[in-house]
């Protein structure tokens, strides 16, 4: 997927830094043309997706390009795409694709050696692993054996083969890049295959895309989709009030709230498919098992991470944090919302908010108050305080650590909180591991494979700090084990037991504590948008219209025409020259001077999943 990009905390500031761009660049006054325009506090990281690891990254994939298979709109079960139809052999080590006849936006058929070089490619060059590197790791070969049939052989069965996250590219295009660690996929148009062609694209301003009339689904209802950068949510919630832009999701509770009452403006509120947690440094060492990183070696110690634990108290931070728009969590860092996968601490497991209790294990385990009410370690030579990462300027996180700070002092731990900006933390956190405690999340797919993944051994980063995409340094030969056993396990109970097991595992073991659920929040403007479909579809009071685990609603979506001169808004007067698009002063573009920073969908605002 996580962490959320850093943001300014006034619309004052905001409007300083703002980088407004031209009408020419982003203003959809074209007469008849239907243009929505998607606001986003996170900007693109890399336009390649094998590098690529941002939540908007990847909605964008999804917007562009085909898999193998994509969720069912309803059921959220593995449906065709690229994919029209499969099988595997009776031993589940031998996947048979059939390739539907499809068209690249060039005019180039889309063929089975498309995706077994999109495949390929990852399982032999580490800069190509960045993005999805975990999904291939279990195959043994990928072979195209004529334009239509794809066979994947497996080492061991895979129970998440059809839940596969690779977006497939062109052959003919791809394999002439030399370095794909530096290659950022800048030309336009791009050629790709799935509902929209990115036409445009401006650092850390906008990306702009265009139905492609050639899309198997159909082309889509609308003209243009632009997806508009802002350095701060408070700036994207004026842009939505005055016109400029037309939906936002992903909005923390005060955002939200900050679009009641507006007659064109829609409040949608659903359950949501993220987990928010901390990452505790417990001990981070590279792929070679080599330490990294100044983690406090006090967090080492299970016990002391059990007492941080118990000092947490769930639904004071999602009264106060969330204002009441969240779920805590005891347990799962699989959210409610996939029933079949979210596992639940129950009786004595379950950890309650119990400062007495946290005070009694750090006591027992020789963790002595000083004078100063701070706890040493068992030798007496180094204090319990300890720093917390959070994104620069982010008032929920802000707020979080406000309450962590009150509790954690409580039980004789010394907090700091340490404000970084998006770029640094993704590499302190996911790479270099100098850090104590960071705040930190993922939004999960409906198999949740991907984010068990974040947390085994071959997932922390190498000793160059290449690769990885670890979410917690973990390295755990139970949790291994277990994450190995359910990926073999064809029978859909069992293999979710499995999965269970894992989340008590992290849940006992405590490398990341899940704090809360936040639901799903998006604005949009009902005067623009005339319909659009969430996923899951049909499900009363459920779905997420942007961020969720399919293009589907972007498909689906239609809008009003935009008469020349007008900006298409009630508030938006005649033109979008005044389009406040904040200037990200330290987004991270992977790959950037040969260096990979370590996978992090879903935590620098997700990434992606």
């Amino acid at each position: 997927m996580g962490k959320w990009l850093a943001r300014l905390t006034a619309l004052g500031v905001a409007l300083a830094l703002a980088a407004p761009v031209t009408a020419a660049q982003a203003d959809p006054a074209t007469t008849g043309k239907k243009t929505v325009r998607i606001g986003s506090i996170q900007s693109v990281d890399s336009m390649n997706p094998f590098l690529a690891v941002r939540l908007i990254a990847g909605q964008l994939q999804r917007w562009t390009y085909m898999f193998l298979t994509t969720p069912d709109p309803k059921t959220l079960q593995p449906s065709p795409d690229l994919a029209e139809s499969w099988e595997s052999s009776a031993d589940g080590l031998t996947w048979t694709f059939k390739i539907r006849q499809a068209k690249w936006s060039d005019g180039q058929p889309v063929t089975a050696q498309d995706a077994a070089w999109t495949f390929n490619k990852i399982m032999t060059d580490d800069a190509a692993k960045t993005g999805n590197g975990p999904a291939v790791e279990n195959f043994a070969s990928v072979t195209a054996t004529d334009d239509r049939t794809l066979v994947i052989k497996t080492k061991a069965p895979q129970a998440s083969m059809l839940s596969n996250p690779i977006p497939i590219v062109p052959k003919h295009i791809w394999e002439k890049v030399g370095d794909m660690a530096t290659f950022e996929n800048e030309t336009y148009p791009a050629v790709t295959n799935g509902a929209y062609i990115p036409i445009e694209h401006k650092k850390d301003s906008y990306v702009k895309l265009k139905a492609n009339p050639d899309y198997w689904q159909g082309k889509p209802k609308i003209d243009e989709l632009q997806v508009i950068f802002y350095e701060n949510p408070e700036a994207a919630i004026a842009g939505l009030k005055k016109g400029d832009i037309d939906l936002i999701g992903r909005l923390a509770a005060p955002q939200f709230e900050a679009g009641a009452g507006d007659p064109n403006i829609t409040q949608w509120n659903t359950p949501g498919r993220r987990a928010a947690y901390l990452q505790i440094n417990h001990g981070a060492t590279t792929s070679d098992d080599k330490p990294v990183g100044d983690g406090h070696p006090a967090l080492k110690d299970p016990k002391v991470r059990q007492a941080i634990h118990y000092a947490i108290d769930k639904k004071a931070l999602v009264d106060q944090v969330q204002n009441g728009l969240a779920v805590p969590a005891d347990g799962s860092i699989v959210p409610p919302m996939y029933t079949d996968f979210f596992w639940q601490a129950t009786g004595d497991e379950k950890v309650t908010f119990d400062l007495a209790k946290a005070n009694q294990i750090l006591d027992e385990a020789g963790y002595k108050k000083g004078a100063d009410g701070v706890r040493t370690m068992p030798d007496g030579k180094r204090k319990l305080e300890m720093r917390f990462s959070i994104h620069t300027d982010t008032p929920t996180e802000d707020k979080l650590a406000q309450f962590l700070t009150g509790w954690f002092k409580e039980i004789g731990i010394t907090l700091t909180t340490r404000k970084l900006d998006s770029n640094k933390f993704t590499e302190e956190t996911g790479s270099t591991a100098l850090f104590d405690i960071a705040i930190s999340g993922w939004s999960v797919n409906p198999d949740p494979e991907e984010v068990l993944a974040t947390h085994l051994c071959s997932r922390r980063p190498t000793p160059s700090g290449e690769g990885g995409g670890t979410e917690s340094f973990y390295c755990d030969k139970q949790y291994e084990e277990l994450y190995q056993s359910q990926l073999k396990e064809l029978d859909t109970t069992k293999r979710a037991d499995m999965i269970k097991q894992m989340q008590q595992r992290l849940y006992t073991d405590a490398p990341v504590i899940a704090l809360y659920y936040p639901n799903n929040l998006e604005l949009y403007r009902k005067d623009r948008i005339t319909s659009i479909t969430p996923i899951p579809a049909g499900r009363q009071g459920e779905g997420i219209l942007y961020g969720g685990a399919s293009g589907y609603p972007m498909v689906t979506l239609d809008a009003k025409a935009v008469a020349s001169g007008g900006s298409g808004g009630s508030g938006g007067g005649g033109s979008n020259t005044g389009l406040i698009i904040g200037v990200v002063a330290a987004v991270v573009v992977v790959g950037a001077g040969g260096f990979f920073l370590a996978r992090r969908r879903k935590s620098t605002s997700d990434e992606r999943e």
